[in-house]
C-alpha cells in the first residue's frame, strides 16, 4: 500500500469547525510522537511528585519518632528531678537521726529510726557516699578543712586523704545528691 495523506473533518454541533489535520495512513493517528512525549513528561512529573511526597512523609515520620523519644526522655528527666528534690528534703531528717545517734548511741528508738531511713533510702536508690579513709574526690567530697592527721591515727594517712566526715554525702543513682563535707589530711 502506498503512503497517502488524508484530511479528517470533525463536526460537533451547530457551529462546527473543520479540522484539516494530516494523519498517517499506516496507523491512523495524528502526531503520535508528540502525544507519547507529553505522556512521558506527565509520567515523569507524577513520579517526581510521588518521590517528593514520599520524602516528605519519611521526614515527618522521623520527626515524629524523634519528638516521641525526646518527650519520653523529658518525662524521665522530670521524674528523676522530682525524685531527687523529694529525696533532698529527707536528708536533713537523716542528718538529725545521725546526730541523735552520736549523742545517744544506745537508744533503741533512734537506732530503729536510723535503720528505717537507711532502708527507705536504699529502696529508692539513695546511697551514702563512703568518705573516711578515701582520697579526696571533688566530685563526691567538699573539703571544709585541711589539717595534720592525729598522732594516734595508724597508719598515718597520705596527703589529701579524708580523716573525718562532718556531714554525710549521698548519691541518687549515678548523680550526687549532696557531696560529703569532710576534713582532709595535709
Amino acid at each position: 500500500m502506498p503512503d497517502t495523506e488524508t484530511t479528517i473533518e470533525t463536526v460537533s454541533g451547530p457551529d462546527a469547525v473543520t479540522n484539516n489535520t494530516p494523519t498517517d495512513a499506516k496507523n491512523g493517528t495524528a502526531d503520535t510522537e508528540n502525544a507519547s512525549a507529553d505522556c512521558g513528561t506527565q509520567v515523569d512529573a507524577l513520579i517526581a511528585d510521588i518521590q517528593n511526597l514520599n520524602d516528605k512523609y519519611l521526614r515527618l515520620a522521623a520527626e515524629l519518632e524523634n519528638t516521641r523519644r525526646r518527650s519520653a526522655l523529658d518525662c524521665e528527666s522530670a521524674a528523676r528531678n522530682r525524685a531527687m528534690s523529694v529525696a533532698g528534703h529527707f536528708l536533713p531528717v537523716m542528718d538529725a537521726i545521725a546526730a541523735a545517734l552520736t549523742h545517744n548511741a544506745d537508744d533503741a528508738g533512734i537506732q530503729s529510726m536510723a535503720r528505717a531511713m537507711e532502708s527507705a533510702f536504699a529502696q529508692v536508690g539513695i546511697v551514702k557516699i563512703d568518705s573516711v579513709g578515701q582520697p579526696l574526690n571533688p566530685q563526691f567530697h567538699n573539703a571544709i578543712q585541711v589539717m595534720d592527721a592525729p598522732a594516734d591515727m595508724t597508719p598515718c594517712p597520705a596527703a589529701n586523704t579524708i580523716i573525718s566526715e562532718m556531714q554525710a554525702g549521698y548519691m541518687f543513682g549515678d548523680s550526687v545528691l549532696r557531696p560529703a563535707m569532710v576534713i582532709v589530711s595535709k
